[in-house]
């Protein structure tokens, strides 16, 4: 048992915090409890981040759009540290929403959800949606984008839909903006279920139009099967973070994971499930360097990238 007794817990003070880069590093001498796999995070994305031989996958959930959280993920995407995107359809209605124009406000997570109702307001959270402020401005822009892409060709990829969305933004706020600036593949497994799906179901209802979903799966395989070394940083569970997993089960698994998650694995769910539950998946190598950091995205990762950013010597502009 005296192997196991190596890093001494040791008493931090914060008047004498420099940084950011600062704290997350005191997080790893505190011990005990969620700082430590803060701590162990941080210390996995630097690793990820310099390995020139790591395909790095980022997923993240469509709720974290609606937020402020919005531009700390497209500041990812933009200095060039993710190689392939997988999220949500929700994702592509809150940036295509939020990039024209749609303003969203601060709310309460105790407001009346019948009166807001009646005042035409969504709710998600505390983040209050006025309705003109979403679908119709979702609905417009792609039924004009369709009208132009469909005299192009009639069937697409979800993934060179995205792309073509994300070179008519002009928001650097925008994650579609900055993929498609970098190059960057964005696949939406479940594209259907979305304000954008929608419209382009009711858009193939009048007009010759429709969408390959087994060309973004043929392009997965193709990225999986020519890396040798992956990485995932996964914002949420559902359908983002399982596709992410799933398909690198097909190289033996991630090599790198880093998940931050507020569900527990209890239920049996998926989104609750710890990283080390894929392992027995082969999704992810029973040798990988890996953590589930338990905590609210929008309070924890702008901690963790500004620590990495620091670290690594990132120049913010």
């Amino acid at each position: 048992m005296s192997s196991i007794l190596r890093d001494k817990v040791v008493d931090v003070r914060v008047c004498n915090i420099q940084s950011v880069k600062d704290i997350v590093e005191k997080y790893g001498l505190m011990g005990g409890f969620s700082s430590k796999f803060v701590y162990d995070a941080y210390k996995i994305l630097l690793e990820m981040f310099s390995d020139e031989e790591c395909k790095v996958f980022l997923s993240f959930t469509a709720n974290l759009l609606a937020t402020g959280l919005r531009g700390v993920i497209s500041e990812l995407i933009g200095r060039g540290f993710i190689d392939v995107i997988i999220t949500t359809g929700g994702s592509i209605d809150h940036d295509v929403a939020r990039s024209l124009g749609g303003d969203y406000y601060h709310g309460d997570f105790g407001y009346d959800d019948a009166i807001l109702r009646e005042h035409g307001i969504f709710r998600l959270g505390n983040i209050l949606i006025p309705q003109e402020s979403y679908g119709v401005i979702i609905e417009k822009f792609t039924w004009n984008l369709l009208d132009e892409l469909t005299k192009i060709k009639s069937v697409w990829g979800v993934r060179e839909l995205l792309s073509e969305i994300g070179a008519r933004l002009s928001d650097d706020n925008s994650f579609l903006r900055q993929a498609y600036l970098r190059g960057v593949p964005v696949y939406v497994p479940g594209i259907v279920d979305s304000c954008f799906g929608t419209s382009l179901f009711m858009y193939s209802q009048s007009h010759k139009f429709n969408i390959d979903v087994l060309k973004d799966q043929k392009e997965l395989s193709d990225i999986i099967f020519d890396s040798r070394v992956t990485g995932a940083l996964m914002i949420g569970g559902g359908i983002s973070k399982h596709h992410t997993i799933w398909w690198n089960q097909f190289k033996g698994g991630l090599d790198y994971a880093v998940y931050l998650t507020t569900a527990f694995e209890y239920d049996g769910s998926l989104s609750g499930a710890q990283i080390r539950e894929a392992v027995s998946w082969g999704k992810v190598k029973p040798d990988a360097k890996k953590v589930t950091v338990y905590g609210d995205a929008t309070v924890i990762l702008p901690i963790l990238l500004a620590a990495v950013y620091e670290s690594l010597n990132v120049k913010c502009s």
